[in-house]
């Protein structure tokens, strides 16, 4: 199953770019607000914006890799690594995006990413 590992990881590093890239097309388009024509404009400003396009796409090509993997390896192996993204996310999250990332948020993504290793290991 280890063969199949630089594939999972391109699976889970376009989950997270897909993820990344979502994020800055809709710091772009702005807030939501469900009400008559605002609706209609924030509909067309996000199918319109080309990072949720590219976005859109990147998740396209990350489901097209792990359908690939779970053709090849048990999916209770294969899954748990997609957990990975949250470390890639978070960091980019912290780095670029000026989040306020707390010890308790980080505690709990090591803590994913620990059963993550023990699967891997299995």
């Amino acid at each position: 199953m280890s063969r199949f590992l630089p594939l999972i990881l391109f699976t889970v590093l376009t989950n997270a770019a897909a993820q990344i890239m979502l994020k800055h097309g809709m710091l772009s388009v702005g807030g939501f607000s469900p009400t008559g024509r605002t609706a209609l404009d924030f509909i067309l400003k996000t199918a319109l914006n080309p990072f949720v396009v590219l976005g859109l796409f990147t998740f396209v090509v990350s489901m097209a890799s792990h359908l690939i993997v779970l053709s090849r390896v048990e999916l209770s192996y294969a899954y748990p690594f997609l957990s990975l993204a949250y470390i890639v996310v978070t960091a980019y999250a912290f780095f670029f995006l000026k989040e306020d990332v707390g010890g308790m948020r980080i505690a709990g993504i090591g803590l994913i990413c620990l059963g993550t290793m023990f699967i891997a290991r299995s």
